[in-house]
């Protein structure tokens, strides 16, 4: 039973997600820092407001609505996906396409009908699966393949 547990926790995408977690809550407290202490005061000085922006809110029968606090949140959440996504997303996927190798075209998946019993056949097929009929293969399914039309 313990040898499973450990089988799991020795994983690599286990300790890969686990690090991910780590360094993606430090960078939320980065972000979220530099939120509060530069963003907010700028939009509190930009509207008008005295000071931390993050502080701001309004008075509706006696219970605090602290709308400010939401706006930074709003805005350390932007500012994280913004530079997850450009920092990381959008390198991992263009490396990811340089790097892709290109897929073996299958012979056999064009597909058309047979001309005497109209079953599906490969494009490629010289005679018919069904019928035993002699069919003349499509000319590109052929090219795919490198193979010369006339059989």
């Amino acid at each position: 039973m313990l040898n499973g547990f450990k089988d799991f926790i020795l994983r690599g995408n286990v300790i890969s997600m686990a690090i991910g977690l780590a360094v993606g809550s430090a960078f939320t407290a980065v972000v979220t820092g530099f939120s509060k202490a530069f963003i907010t005061p700028l939009i509190g000085l930009a509207t008008g407001s005295v000071g931390d922006f993050s502080e701001a809110s309004f008075k509706i029968q006696g219970t605090v609505f602290p709308y400010g606090l939401a706006i930074a949140a709003i805005i350390a959440f932007v500012i994280t996906a913004a530079v997850l996504y450009f920092l990381i997303v959008v390198p991992m996927t263009k490396i990811q396409v340089k790097f892709a190798k290109a897929e073996a075209a299958d012979p056999k998946a064009e597909k058309r009908d047979c001309p005497r019993c109209f079953t599906e056949i490969p494009a490629i097929a010289s005679r018919c699966a069904h019928c035993t009929s002699e069919v003349e293969p499509v000319a590109t399914g052929l090219e795919k393949l490198a193979v010369p039309a006339a059989r």
